[in-house]
């Protein structure tokens, strides 16, 4: 009974963690676009325009959800439900500490990549289930954006993979830091197994593993819809995109699975490159910083702060970068970080053979 309850009260607090961060994403975000575009942002409700954001969910919460006439209405009601749980499940393996992960699955790496293509069956089904044009197109859009940019991020991912000989992110995780349990070389060829910080991290490990990390983060824009690759939502042609006819509380999960991907995503390439919840402070000789640095505490919070770093960065690319073209997106995609992302693989193989 304890264990169902644990997991129960586990799950609680991951939808509230989903919930809060969505809350203040999108404050950050506001603010961050009016500084960027030299306006105040949001300034009346609350503090400096810090409640407007929870005005906005009440405000949803209190709308009427309106199901078109001919849509399709079992489709138009799950849809989005299935694209939130999608990204929700995903959050269920990762690592925020030593020993601290909801899961630790062998095959963690595997599971987030099996829960977040679902999402692109949720994303169809809200475009389908609309019987709108402009809904379709849009969800036929992500789909094909999505499938595309899974290749690249999935090369890269694989880069990492064969450095560290494990799917489990709490191992991955380890490995790049002074809890490690082999030996950590910088560039394969100085060994920092003592020093830790961030000489230990995958990109520094590894050189070409921060080209990977490159290729992986532009990837994950296009898997969580964000600009400059967010065309399934461009209000200049498709209105809104899928979520188009979604009023209500069913609008309100749509964006909240956006913003969770985006830190979902931002994570992963924290655990993946950057060294996970271990501290970037190396031990400079009888000053031990890295020592005095890493434990569960510190382990939460360096990789928030790493995290929420990428998510400002995701934040900062949508408002200064424009929105590229379908072709400008696919050519991207398969001219440019495929191959990219496939020639680190192979070369993480060699690595492996020679250096490691």
């Amino acid at each position: 009974m304890n264990f169902y309850l644990t997991y129960f009260i586990v799950a609680i607090g991951l939808f509230g963690f989903s919930a809060v961060f969505a809350l203040f994403g999108v404050y950050a975000e506001r603010k961050v676009s009016a500084f960027i575009q030299d306006r105040l942002g949001p300034t009346e409700t609350g503090k400096f325009g810090s409640l407007q954001t929870v005005a906005d969910i009440l405000k949803m919460l209190q709308k009427e959800l309106i199901t078109p006439a001919a849509a399709d209405k079992l489709l138009f009601m799950m849809a989005p439900g299935i694209i939130f749980i999608a990204v929700y499940l995903g959050f269920a393996v990762l690592p925020w500490g030593p020993g601290l992960a909801p899961s630790s699955l062998n095959l963690g790496l595997y599971y987030i990549f099996a829960v977040l293509s679902i999402e692109t069956l949720g994303i169809l089904m809200a475009g389908w289930g609309s019987n709108n044009k402009f809904s379709i197109l849009g969800a036929m859009r992500s789909a094909a954006q999505i499938i595309s940019y899974e290749i690249p991020a999935g090369f890269a991912i694989i880069s990492v993979v064969m450095i560290a000989q494990s799917l489990n992110l709490q191992v991955i995780s380890a490995q790049q830091g002074i809890m490690a349990s082999e030996k950590i070389t910088f560039a394969g060829f100085w060994d920092v197994s003592n020093i830790g910080g961030i000489f230990a991290w995958n990109v520094f490990r590894a050189p070409h593993l921060l080209i990977a990390f490159v290729i992986y983060f532009i990837a994950s824009l296009a898997e969580s819809n964000r600009a400059p690759f967010d065309i399934p939502e461009a209000e200049s042609e498709l209105v809104a995109g899928f979520h188009t006819e979604y009023t209500g509380l069913r609008f309100a999960f749509v964006f909240l699975a956006e913003y969770s991907m985006m830190f979902l995503v931002s994570m992963i390439a924290v655990v993946l490159f950057l060294g996970a919840w271990n501290t970037p402070l190396p031990n400079i000789g009888a000053v031990q910083l890295a020592n005095w640095t890493t434990g569960a505490a510190w382990g939460i919070l360096w990789i928030a702060i790493k995290t929420l770093a990428l998510v400002g960065v995701q934040m900062w690319i949508r408002w200064t970068l424009p929105r590229f073209r379908v072709d400008q997106l696919m050519n991207f995609c398969w001219k440019v970080l495929t191959p990219t992302a496939f020639v680190c693989m192979l070369i993480s193989g060699l690595w492996r053979i020679f250096l490691m």
